[in-house]
C-alpha cells in the first residue's frame, strides 16, 4: 500500500504491541461469539427453544445464531463511521466492552422453564447486541494492526488478529468440554453458564492491553491533512462498491466455512451420527490448535506472494477437500472425524489468514475502517445462515451429507474468485 510506504517511520516495538493487543481483543471477541455457536448446538435448542420436535428446536437455535450475523453490518457501519471519523483506538475500547458485557449477561439469563417466551426473545436481543459489537471489532483491530505495521510485513501483522479466532475457539470449546463433563442435570442447570460468565474477568485483561496502545499513525496523519469523509459508508458504496463485493467474496470461506465445520458439524456429529459431544468438541480443539500454525504461515506467504494469490490458492485447496472431509466424518471413526475437521478448518484458514491484509489493501485510509468492517460483515451476514442452510440441506437430502459438502465447495470457489479479483484491485 502506497500510504504505508509514505508515512513516517513506524517503530517495530509499537507495531508488535498494537498487534498483540489486537490479537488479545479478537481472541476475547471470538471466544464470546463462538460460545454462542457451541451453545446453540448443544444447549439453547433444549433450554430456550424447546419444542416437541428436536429438529425444529435446532433450526430455531441456529436461526437465533444467524440473527447475530444480520446485526454485524449495522455494527460495521456504526463503528466504521466512528473509526474513520474519531479514531480506531476509541472504537475498539467500546466494542470489546460491549461484546463482553453482553456475553456475561447471556450466562445470567433465565431459561424457557423459568420465564417462558421471554427467554428466547431476550436471548435473541442479546445476540443482536453481540453482533453489533463484533461488527465493529474485527475491522478496527485489523485496520489498527495493518496501519502500525512496517510495509513489508503487513501480512504477518494482519494475521495476528486472525489468530484470535482459533484461540477463541480453544477457549470456548475447551470451556464447554470441561463443563460437559458434569452430570447432565448440573450441566443444564448451571454448568453451561460458566464459560459465558468468564467473559467478565477476561474483559479486564483486554481493556488493560488496549488502553496501552496508541492511535494509528496513518489516521493521525489523515486528521492533520483534514482528509475525512463526512459519511464514510456513503462514499464507500459510491466510489468503492466493487472492492466491497470483492471483500465479501474473499472473506466467505473463512467465516461461513468455519461455522459450517464447527457449529453445524458439532450438531451433525452428535445429533445425526450419534457421536459423543465430547468427541466433536475435541475435534474443534485439535483443529484450532493446528490453525494457529496455519495462520502464522499464511501471513508470511502473503508478504512473499501477495494476499490475493494466497487467498486464491486457499480457496482452491478448500474446494478440493470439501467432499473428502464429510466422507471421513460419515465413517463415525473417531480418529478420522478429528482428522477431517482439522483438515477442513486448516485449509479454509489459508484464505482467512490473509483476509485482513487483503481487505485493508482494497480501501484508502479515509475509508479503510468502514471498508474492512462493512465488507467482512456483509460476508459474515451470509455466513451466519450457513449452519441453518446446512441443516435444511441435511433434512432435504434425507440426512445425507453430500448437499452440505456441495455447499462448502461453493463457498470455497467464491472465495477463490474473490482472491483472484482482490489481487487485481489491491493497492500497490
Amino acid at each position: 500500500m502506497a500510504e504505508l510506504a509514505s508515512t513516517a517511520r513506524i517503530e517495530p516495538t509499537e507495531a508488535r504491541k498494537v498487534a498483540f493487543a489486537a490479537f488479545v481483543g479478537t481472541a476475547l471477541e471470538w471466544y464470546d461469539y463462538f460460545l454462542y455457536g457451541t451453545a446453540a448446538s448443544i444447549v439453547f435448542d433444549r433450554l430456550y427453544f424447546a419444542t416437541e420436535d428436536p429438529a425444529v428446536a435446532t433450526l430455531a437455535a441456529f436461526a437465533s445464531f444467524a440473527i447475530g450475523f444480520v446485526a454485524r453490518p449495522v455494527g460495521g457501519v456504526i463503528f466504521g463511521h466512528l473509526g474513520d471519523r474519531i479514531g480506531r483506538r476509541r472504537c475498539l475500547l467500546v466494542t470489546v466492552t460491549l461484546i463482553s458485557v453482553v456475553t456475561g449477561l447471556i450466562g445470567l439469563l433465565p431459561d424457557f422453564v423459568s420465564i417462558g417466551l421471554a427467554a428466547p426473545l431476550l436471548l435473541t436481543a442479546l445476540r443482536v447486541l453481540q453482533g453489533i459489537a463484533v461488527g465493529g471489532e474485527w475491522g478496527g483491530a485489523v485496520t489498527l494492526a495493518v496501519e502500525h505495521a512496517p510495509p513489508e510485513q503487513r501480512g504477518r501483522f494482519a494475521a495476528l488478529p486472525q489468530i484470535g479466532s482459533p484461540v477463541g475457539t480453544l477457549l470456548s470449546s475447551g470451556g464447554f468440554y470441561l463443563v460437559a463433563m458434569l452430570p447432565d442435570s448440573s450441566f443444564d442447570a448451571w454448568g453451561w453458564r460458566l464459560p459465558f460468565l468468564a467473559a467478565f474477568p477476561l474483559l479486564g485483561v483486554a481493556l488493560y492491553l488496549r488502553r496501552r496502545v496508541g492511535e494509528s499513525p496513518l489516521f493521525e496523519r489523515m486528521l492533520a491533512e483534514h482528509d475525512r469523509a463526512s459519511v464514510p459508508a456513503l462514499e464507500l458504496f459510491r466510489t468503492a462498491w466493487r472492492q466491497v463485493l470483492i471483500g465479501v467474496a474473499a472473506s466467505l470461506i473463512g467465516i461461513g466455512g468455519f461455522y459450517l465445520l464447527t457449529t453445524f458439524v458439532i450438531s451433525y456429529g452428535s445429533g445425526t451420527l450419534g457421536l459423543p459431544k465430547s468427541l466433536m468438541l475435541i475435534a474443534t480443539l485439535v483443529a484450532a490448535a493446528a490453525e494457529v500454525v496455519t495462520l502464522i504461515f499464511g501471513g508470511r506467504l502473503a508478504d512473499r506472494f501477495s494476499p490475493g494469490k494466497v487467498c486464491l490458492w486457499g480457496g482452491v485447496v478448500s474446494a478440493l477437500v470439501a467432499f473428502p472431509v464429510f466422507w471421513m466424518i460419515d465413517t463415525r471413526n473417531p480418529v478420522l472425524v478429528v482428522i477431517a475437521v482439522t483438515l477442513g478448518i486448516n485449509c479454509l484458514s489459508i484464505p482467512y489468514a490473509v483476509s485482513g491484509s487483503l481487505l485493508a489493501g482494497l480501501f484508502p485510509v479515509h475509508l479503510r475502517y468502514s471498508g474492512v468492517a462493512i465488507s467482512s460483515n456483509l460476508s459474515g451476514t451470509l455466513s451466519g445462515f450457513v449452519p441453518l442452510a446446512a441443516s435444511a440441506l441435511l433434512l432435504a437430502g434425507d440426512h445425507r451429507s453430500w448437499p452440505v459438502a456441495a455447499l462448502l465447495l461453493t463457498l470455497a470457489l467464491i472465495t477463490a474468485l474473490g482472491g483472484l479479483l482482490g489481487h487485481q484491485h489491491t493497492r500497490p
